[in-house]
């Protein structure tokens, strides 16, 4: 299994940001081809300070794929395409970092 990992930082307007995240986004990445489980959470206080530098995270989601080849063809599909220009009208692009990570362990 494979996971993609979006790592928010905290927007201006957190409200709004989650507003537009949870009831336009949520949905668009929920349509994905191949995806298996998408995982959401906010987080509350870092307890490493410093672990992030100055940027202070907000929210974590985590997208399961079977394989990496389910990954790879979920990210050339209409429907992903479709929820990464809707995080871009969000405003979201400018807050996340992302990468894939290789599930290893329960």
């Amino acid at each position: 299994m494979i996971k993609y990992i979006a790592l928010y930082r905290k927007p201006a307007n957190p409200d709004e940001f989650d507003e537009a995240y949870f009831t336009s986004h949520l949905p668009l990445v929920a349509k994905t081809p191949g995806l298996v489980r998408v995982e959401v959470a906010k987080v509350g206080r870092v307890l490493v300070p410093g672990f992030l530098g100055e940027h202070e995270p907000h929210l974590v989601a985590e997208l399961y794929f079977a394989s990496e080849a389910d990954m790879k063809a979920a990210f050339a599909s209409p429907e992903w395409q479709a929820a990464g220009a809707n995080l871009t009208e969000i405003g979201g692009m400018e807050l996340v970092a992302m990468f894939a990570a290789e599930v290893v362990g329960a």
